[in-house]
């Protein structure tokens, strides 16, 4: 009996320290998921079976290839099944051209499979590291990049965030994907030339110790709660977009931002604004006035800015599910 519990005993410490190895690469596989799939509900589950699959196959893990490198493989074994049939994610500007601010176009919402979806900072990027290295980690989950990938076939995909945002070279990618080196230099060239025509829009990266940005934001902030609309457009570029996952419609103009505000949208008078950052981007709970007091959740706001002001402000609209993802608080007390 002695040696029973001695040997479970035995077992149950390695089995700990396994998915303790396995865990300390969690973020960094979530943010590799993230870029793949284009949702973080998505890159959490594709994750969390990445896990499953290498713990029950830890001892068979040969040592061969780096932990790190193992991982990846079964990451992007992972992500590549969870394709099967999928169609690709978007945003709304990739369905359909800017329109009126009229409800009636407002249409019906599309399934959360239809969407580009945002991603915490904190499940996906390190705060520690070679300030360069973290800089592209940030550009590379922002919106319209993540959007952009998804024109990418799955392989491609790989391709061009292995190679581009890790920084893995040519024979490594070729080991996990199990080809050759000018078949992984083929795909980079041909992903690069998609993603040259995509459009894909500049952003500013959030700067916390960045005065100016940090003047505007809260310009904006100011601008929102107060509902002072001629304030809040003068901080929009002239083509700035204005868009509401889960509905295709979007606008880009000062005139219609204003006219959806004062009309259809005018529920938003008397908002409160709670910061948070996401992909990489500041980012807002928006809570709206509740009929029985206090503000109740109603849009997950995520900022883009470019040459200081605001260029796109994305509204989602799954606050039962974003909300508890960003740890922001249910409702807003008086």
């Amino acid at each position: 009996m002695a040696d029973l519990t001695t040997a479970t005993s035995r077992t149950q410490s390695t089995a700990a320290y396994d998915a303790a190895e396995l865990e300390q690469y969690r973020m960094e596989l979530t943010g590799y998921s993230y870029r793949m799939l284009g949702s973080a509900f998505d890159a959490e589950d594709a994750v969390q079976e990445t896990m499953v699959r290498a713990w029950r196959n830890f001892g068979q893990f040969e040592g061969r290839a780096a932990l790190r490198s193992w991982l990846y493989r079964i990451a992007t074994n992972v992500c590549l099944d969870m394709f099967n049939g999928r169609q690709r994610r978007a945003r709304p500007m990739d369905l359909a051209s800017p329109q009126p601010a009229e409800a009636n176009l407002l249409g019906a919402p599309l399934p959360e499979t239809t969407w580009i979806l945002p991603v915490p900072d904190g499940r996906v990027l390190s705060t520690e590291g070679d300030p360069a290295e973290l800089a592209v980690a940030r550009e590379s989950i922002k919106l319209a990049f993540v959007a952009a990938l998804q024109h990418l076939p799955p392989k491609q995909r790989a391709v061009l965030i292995l190679r581009e945002v890790l920084r893995w070279q040519a024979t490594e990618v070729a080991e996990l994907l199990e080809t050759s080196v000018a078949s992984v230099n083929s795909a980079l060239q041909r992903a690069r030339s998609t993603l040259a025509v995509t459009n894909v829009t500049d952003s500013d990266p959030m700067q916390p110790m960045d005065e100016e940005q940090q003047a505007l934001l809260a310009r904006y902030i100011e601008a929102f709660e107060r509902y002072d609309l001629d304030s809040l457009v003068s901080l929009l570029h002239e083509d700035a977009t204005w868009s509401m996952p889960p509905y295709t419609l979007w606008m880009q103009s000062h005139d219609e931002i204003q006219r959806w505000m004062l009309g259809p949208g005018s529920g938003c008078r008397g908002s409160r604004l709670v910061p948070t950052v996401a992909n990489g981007l500041p980012a807002f709970g928006q809570y709206r006035p509740s009929p029985d007091g206090g503000w109740e959740p109603w849009a997950l706001q995520v900022i883009e800015i470019s040459d200081r002001r605001i260029s796109g402000a994305n509204f989602f609209l799954d606050t039962a599910s974003l909300f508890p993802l960003f740890g922001l608080p249910p409702r807003l007390e008086g």
